[in-house]
């Protein structure tokens, strides 16, 4: 397939509270792939990097997504990771989905084709959206009674599991404020985690199980917001809490792989990771149940051989799909075809 890309652009549009970034890439014979990307949570600057290496891909050919790929990495390579591996990650994305538009197919055939016809999602951010968001989302919670409302609508509305987030609360239940010093919110750097933050996590999972009732499975993100220390308490408090994973972010598999050992909950991780070297020491390390890929950052192709890095190492995966709808098609065409899935975020 000789087909070549005429021209790469990027995107916008507003979505409330955040943007949405696309890339569009046109080939000579009128056929357009797409793909989302992310600048407006942790990676500013995405976009720009994309039009800088656009002209490098244009004239290419668009099923020659992986030499395209090695050649943008050896471009960029003393500079690689962070913004850049997430631009490649775009990049990639668009081409394969140009790819499977010219050939009449959809993009999880070329990924080796589908391995189930049904993918099990859970509800994510579970409470955090109406929360921190009451003007986009609705209705607003504005006490521990809507944290129960929202987990009866998970259960009524058949989802199967969900994922919340840490909250504060003031006396009687009222008013919750997202705790999330790892990104600034507060201004908190040392990451303590106190008897209030504890205190209050345990009262809103209560909260979230009394609403969902027993049969809906609970996942709890803790980001980056705490340390060893901290995740270490939060785990011991939530002991007694049926939990399907505790998510924890944190740069060093060493101490993700101690957590685990100590942890009576599964542990996911790795959301923020970027190409295979940065998986390895993680999965060396055997520091988690279940590795969090972020295809938007990473590229589906190259999702598909951290999968397989996983599957080496005898852990499941679970899609990153923090962003917009068509990151969850492109998430969907990834969790259909890769044979090692856990479950997928929604």
């Amino acid at each position: 397939m000789r087909t070549k890309v005429k021209a790469i652009e990027t995107l916008a549009c507003d979505a409330g509270w955040r943007n949405y970034h696309f890339v569009k890439l046109s080939t000579e014979d009128g056929v357009v792939g797409w793909s989302e990307f992310d600048e407006g949570f942790g990676s500013p600057g995405v976009g720009a990097v994309i039009e800088r290496l656009a002209p490098r891909v244009v004239g290419q050919a668009v099923g020659e997504h992986e030499r395209i790929y090695a050649q943008l990495h050896c471009s960029t390579r003393p500079g690689s990771g962070g913004v850049l591996a997430q631009a490649l990650g775009a990049i990639e994305n668009a081409l394969l989905d140009a790819k499977a538009r010219t050939l009449g197919v959809p993009c999880y055939e070329l990924l080796g084709g589908k391995v189930r016809d049904r993918i099990r999602v859970y509800w994510s951010h579970c409470a955090t959206w109406r929360i921190n968001h009451p003007t986009y989302y609705k209705p607003a919670i504005t006490a521990l009674d809507g944290v129960k409302a929202i987990g009866q609508e998970v259960r009524e509305r058949g989802f199967s599991a969900l994922k919340t987030n840490i909250f504060l609360y003031e006396p009687g239940g009222k008013n919750p404020k997202g705790w999330r010093p790892g990104f600034g919110v507060p201004f908190y750097p040392e990451l303590n985690v106190d008897r209030d933050v504890l205190n209050n996590l345990r009262l809103h999972l209560e909260a979230m199980r009394e609403g969902a009732g027993p049969n809906v499975d609970l996942l709890l993100d803790l980001n980056f917001n705490a340390k060893t220390e901290g995740y270490l308490k939060i785990l011991r408090e939530i002991a007694a809490i049926d939990m399907f994973w505790v998510e924890i972010d944190t740069f060093s598999p060493e101490a993700l792989g101690y957590i685990r050992r100590l942890s009576p909950h599964p542990i996911s991780s790795c959301e923020t990771l970027l190409g295979l070297r940065e998986f390895m020491p993680y999965f060396r390390e055997q520091a988690m149940d279940v590795a969090i890929i972020d295809t938007p950052w990473n590229g589906v192709w190259q999702s598909m051989k951290i999968a397989a890095l996983a599957e080496a190492h005898e852990v499941n995966v679970a899609p990153h799909n923090f962003y917009g709808h068509l990151c969850t098609m492109m998430n969907a065409h990834f969790a259909a075809a890769v044979p090692n899935l856990r479950i997928m975020e929604t």
